[in-house]
């Protein structure tokens, strides 16, 4: 196991903090959303309040070519938004390793250059991993959504400091990790994605545990062909129609498919849309979104589930028309989370963006941070940057 925030004494260190403010940015680089930064000062007050005597922040934003300064990746903005939430001053330094860092005195906080400015970060360099540790006396990881890329700033870096996860990270690991090994049952999983073909890894681990599945998005539209079912010009990958056919014959008792669609002549707000059977998708219409029935049917199995595992919605919710089937259920999932105490994990990406579109990411049990790497984390996949964590707890204990 690797240690955490509790396990470290941060008093008179310079403590190193790989924090993930990949921020989205208008046109003119304005910060669009900040909630990767307001989720990072849990761990940031932490530290500060446990006697450290400065936080040095590294990232990456964007994806500069790695060779050179790109002025709409810079960090500057991120800074600035980070010292008006904490209300105290944040230095942004030129650079993130050929650079004179203030003084404790100057500043508390540092946030260095994007490390992606730097070919190395990506490549997991030692040498730039050693020159980044040189910054501080602690390294903490609180950047869950990098955890799976094997990047110098979250991997070779732990072989230079003693290192520990931050809050985001522990509570990620701690509660999509209990979900997967110790869940409360019956654990449901819904998943609503465009293929098959890249997430069978986590169709099978999930399968392999959960009592039922509940399966919407344009997945559902191959399952259902490879049951005979027509449908229409809906998203199909022909090419994994006998993958899906023996997914149904494994775990077929386990698996809930739609019962009614929402179809439409195009994927656009003035589409012309309606409801039908699963029986009667129409010849020239594609399915958008999963129907009212549907939604019942899926409600009433999430209502004997006590764990949910939600990863993808299940309709294409960037269009307000096809975003009512996983707004219905997102408010059903946030009060049964708040009134019956069911345990409700909501994967990254695309379902986290869904969550905060319909104002419910606050009441969900946990909202993961990372995309990338809470889908290889449910795969079973070992991540990386918790890897290097544990490796880390043995060689510093």
């Amino acid at each position: 196991m690797f240690k955490t925030l509790k396990d470290m004494d941060f008093r008179g260190k310079r403590v190193l903090v790989r924090v993930d403010f990949n921020v989205p940015q208008d046109e003119q680089g304005n910060i669009t959303d900040d909630s990767r930064i307001v989720k990072s000062l849990p761990t940031l007050k932490y530290i500060l309040d446990h006697g450290a005597s400065q936080l040095i922040l590294m990232s990456h934003l964007g994806r500069p070519k790695g060779d050179k300064p790109e002025p709409q990746f810079m960090m500057d903005k991120a800074a600035q938004r980070l010292s008006n939430l904490m209300n105290m001053f944040v230095a942004k330094v030129e650079d993130c390793v050929v650079v004179q860092l203030p003084t404790p005195e100057q500043a508390k906080v540092v946030m260095l250059e994007n490390l992606r400015f730097h070919k190395a970060e990506e490549a997991n360099d030692e040498g730039f991993a050693k020159a980044l540790a040189e910054h501080g006396d602690v390294y903490v990881n609180d950047a869950f959504g990098t955890c799976h890329r094997a990047h110098a700033s979250v991997h070779a870096i732990t072989k230079f400091l003693p290192s520990c996860a931050g809050l985001l990270v522990e509570k990620e690991v701690t509660v999509m990790g209990d979900a997967m090994t110790s869940p409360k049952r019956p654990l449901a999983a819904i998943v609503g994605f465009a293929k098959i073909g890249d997430k069978m890894k986590l169709l099978e681990n999930l399968l392999s545990k959960v009592d039922m599945m509940l399966i919407g998005g344009a997945v559902a539209f191959t399952f259902l062909k490879s049951q005979g079912f027509n449908v229409g010009k809906s998203l199909v990958e022909d090419m994994h129609l006998s993958l899906a056919k023996s997914i149904l014959q494994k775990y077929g008792s386990k698996i809930i498919l739609p019962i009614d669609i929402v179809v439409a002549n195009k994927p656009a707000e003035e589409a012309v849309a309606y409801i039908v059977s699963i029986h009667e998708i129409p010849e020239d219409r594609m399915g958008l979104d999963v129907g009212p029935e549907t939604v019942e049917e899926f409600k009433k199995e999430l209502k004997k589930a006590q764990t949910i595992i939600w990863n993808g919605p299940v309709g294409m919710f960037e269009i307000d028309k096809f975003a009512k089937a996983s707004k219905d259920i997102a408010l059903f999932l946030a009060d049964e989370a708040e009134k019956s105490g069911k345990i409700v994990i909501v994967g990254g990406g695309d379902t986290a963006a869904a969550m905060d579109k319909f104002g419910v990411s606050d009441r969900m049990t946990h909202v993961s941070t990372g995309g990338g790497a809470s889908l290889e984390f449910l795969e079973g996949k070992k991540l990386p940057g918790i890897q290097a964590l544990e490796d880390n707890a043995e060689k510093f204990h």
